[in-house]
């Protein structure tokens, strides 16, 4: 039995271990750091699409209400419309400062430059009242450097900042000047050659595949990349796997983004983005999967919806210790905050109740796609911020569908019903765990 045990924790170590590597590779961590500034601005693009299409329509209409709609329309354009150059920067900054690399600045230059250097050169676009698109050189579109760039984005603003920084530090390529040069002079000229190369040589790929392939490389990692992983990422197995895979690892004492956040984060982000552009513009809305469809649905009061569990404990349990810990954290779990109770419960290393807090979210996100593909309830449309209490964020998400909040509220007593007997388990144990230590 002991060889056994001995066995079990020896797995659930290397598995830690293996989990931790992963999250921690800088590469993913410097994306996740990247994403981690910028969202302030998508959930502010929510906050446009919102007003544009729920609350100004209440009270104005007409032209009255095209005037005042200017005010999300500008919101989405520095914000969504964007994304993909927003990214490529930051992603260069974090990358640089996760290595490193004294001249951080630099490194996010780069990446912006040669973004911009991998643009097609002439793009089709459409005058107002024409029925054709014309081609056009000369300009950006927001196609390309909003969401559908996001992934071209990441993947250059990765590659050539890890180019930039390999270059600069071989020595051969530095030029040294004296020390009466100011120290931002000197570390210009010092990058001065690794920059030329590495934006020529990316130049050098743009030319190739426009004369010799007719296409470009923002194209081929949106037909090649973004959309395959997207779309395995994003179908229901897919979310279900990697979402149940990050909350097991978040019952082990490892948080849950170290998963969720590399491989999710990410392509459920582009759908998202996605489905506010198209909501913003009158559209059809793509997805029904996206990263706020995924909060507001599989993420009841935080992570494992524990808000459920809470619940669950303070209609049924006996238990002092249980109830005191509940109290304590209950208010945060309604603004989705649910770290005292995934460590102070405890739900780490708590096998009894692992099983709920791994199986409910995908109940839920599993009952809400089923409603939505039905057509029971609004896609998600509007970026909530992460911390709006349940119930209201499943409103505000939809574009102010009521169905929302009720699919929502019986994803809640489900939960609590599902909780309940792993909660008696799991003080059935701590009593007997007392018992042994008396």
């Amino acid at each position: 039995m002991l060889k056994q045990g001995s066995r079990r924790q020896r797995f659930i170590d290397q598995f830690t271990n293996i989990a931790f590597k992963i999250g921690n590779q800088v590469h993913l961590r410097s994306l996740r750091d990247a994403f981690a500034i910028i969202m302030p601005l998508f959930i502010l693009a929510g906050i446009g699409v919102l007003v544009n299409n729920v609350v100004f329509p209440w009270v104005l209409h007409g032209q009255m209400l095209t005037n005042f709609q200017y005010f999300g329309t500008y919101i989405t354009n520095g914000t969504l419309n964007v994304a993909g150059l927003l990214l490529a920067p930051t992603i260069g900054y974090f990358l640089a400062r996760n290595k490193n690399y004294v001249n951080k600045i630099s490194a996010a230059v780069m990446a912006l430059g040669t973004l911009i250097i991998m643009m097609p050169n002439t793009v089709p676009v459409t005058p107002l009242a024409a029925k054709k698109a014309v081609e056009v050189s000369g300009i950006l579109t927001f196609q390309n450097v909003g969401t559908t760039g996001m992934f071209a984005g990441i993947i250059i603003g990765l590659a050539a900042t890890e180019l930039f920084m390999t270059l600069s530090k071989l020595k051969k390529l530095q030029i040294n000047l004296s020390d009466a040069v100011p120290s931002a002079v000197a570390g210009s000229f010092n990058t001065m050659i690794p920059a030329l190369i590495t934006m020529s040589l990316f130049a050098a790929l743009a030319a190739i595949l426009t004369a010799g392939f007719h296409t470009d490389l923002i194209t081929l990692i949106t037909n090649v990349i973004q959309e395959p992983l997207r779309r395995v990422n994003t179908s229901l197995p897919g979310l279900l796997l990697i979402y149940g895979t990050g909350n097991l690892l978040f019952s082990f004492g490892i948080h849950q983004a170290v998963i969720n956040g590399t491989l999710l984060d990410p392509v459920l982000l582009i759908n998202m983005n996605k489905n506010m552009a198209a909501y913003a513009a009158g559209q059809h809305i793509p997805h029904i999967i996206n990263n706020v469809f995924r909060d507001t649905f599989g993420m009841l009061g935080g992570t494992g919806s524990t808000i459920c569990l809470l619940i669950a404990t303070l209609l049924f349990s006996k238990s002092r210790a249980s109830r005191d810990i509940t109290k304590l954290s209950f208010v945060p779990s309604l603004f989705n905050i649910n770290e005292p109770v995934i460590f102070g419960y405890p739900i780490v290393f708590n096998f009894a109740l692992i099983i709920p807090f791994v199986l409910i979210p995908g109940l839920g996100i599993s009952i809400a796609y089923f409603f939505t593909a039905i057509g029971w309830m609004n896609r998600v449309v509007v970026m909530v911020p992460w911390t709006t209490p349940p119930l209201l964020n499943s409103y505000l998400a939809t574009g102010g569908d009521w169905r929302a909040p009720v699919i929502q509220g019986f994803t809640l007593i489900l939960g609590v019903l599902i909780y309940w007997p792993f909660l008696k388990i799991s003080e059935r144990v701590a009593a007997k765990q007392a018992e042994l230590t008396q």
